[in-house]
């Protein structure tokens, strides 16, 4: 599937201020970017440096005037697909080291406190299984309902509100994948058939010896999703992180099918 893809950022700069952008499409084997361009406000430096887990690229910007940022792209998804429900989970001690650190509780995915849980609610369920059983439960129990989250949402907080946006989905579904000793990550991705359109989370879940995309929100398919590039959770792959104020002027994000 080849996918088009058009995003605006506007941001008013009151002073100095240093940003990291990640809103590029990643280059990487599971999708071909056929044609890209971004454009970028005047700066007083600029560089790229690679994502995290060498997936996708963050552009580092030092600016005094307005960030104003428009990206198009066309990207034809190459991904190999399978059913999570039939895959096995690969266990602990031979597990690749770059998947380690994916077993780990994190800033806004504390694993460690899922685990009696995923034990008594999902028990006699394992590997690829527990985690379709998962996917599932948490499209039936979440509400999905835009402002009902902020950015210091957990997956605990969603967990005991039952309601959140994609990325608060996508942090349960990781908490839960990990209290089962599964590796999970957070994708950032440009999903076609996001409702509102906007930047989308999910989560990837390692089994069989590979990355797995799921979407526990249930309006993307991997088949239709380009990835921009991946983390621990939200915090390791924002598409935009200031260190200094900024203040979002308008914001828009375009994805339809070629």
């Amino acid at each position: 599937m080849k996918i088009a893809i058009e995003t605006r950022l506007e941001y008013a700069v009151p002073g100095p201020v240093d940003v990291l952008l990640q809103i590029e499409a990643a280059m990487i084997p599971e999708q071909t970017v056929l044609h890209a361009h971004i454009d970028l406000p005047q700066a007083e430096h600029f560089a790229r440096v690679p994502g995290q887990s060498d997936i996708g690229d963050r552009i580092w910007l030092r600016l005094s005037e307005p960030l104003n940022v428009r990206y198009e792209a066309e990207v034809e998804i190459n991904r190999l697909l399978a059913d999570v429900g039939d895959l096995p989970r690969t266990p602990p001690h031979l597990l690749p080291g770059e998947t380690v650190d994916y077993l780990m509780a994190s800033r806004y995915c504390p694993a460690d406190k899922f685990q009696d849980f995923v034990n008594s609610e999902f028990a006699g369920t394992e590997g690829g299984d527990r985690v379709a059983v998962m996917r599932d439960w948490i499209a039936d129990t979440l509400s999905y309902e835009p402002g009902s989250s902020d950015a210091m949402t957990t997956a605990t907080d969603t967990f005991q509100s039952h309601k959140g946006v994609c990325r608060d989905y996508a942090h349960l579904m990781i908490a839960l994948t990990r209290a089962s000793a599964i590796p999970a990550r957070f994708a950032s991705v440009y999903g076609l058939g996001v409702e509102p359109q906007d930047f989308h989370a999910v989560a990837e879940v390692f089994l069989d010896g590979a990355w797995h995309m799921v979407d526990a929100t249930r309006m993307a398919r991997p088949e239709s999703i380009a990835k921009i590039g991946v983390g621990r959770d939200a915090a390791d792959v924002s598409f935009l992180t200031s260190f200094g104020p900024v203040e979002l002027q308008s914001q828009s994000v375009e994805v339809r099918e070629i």
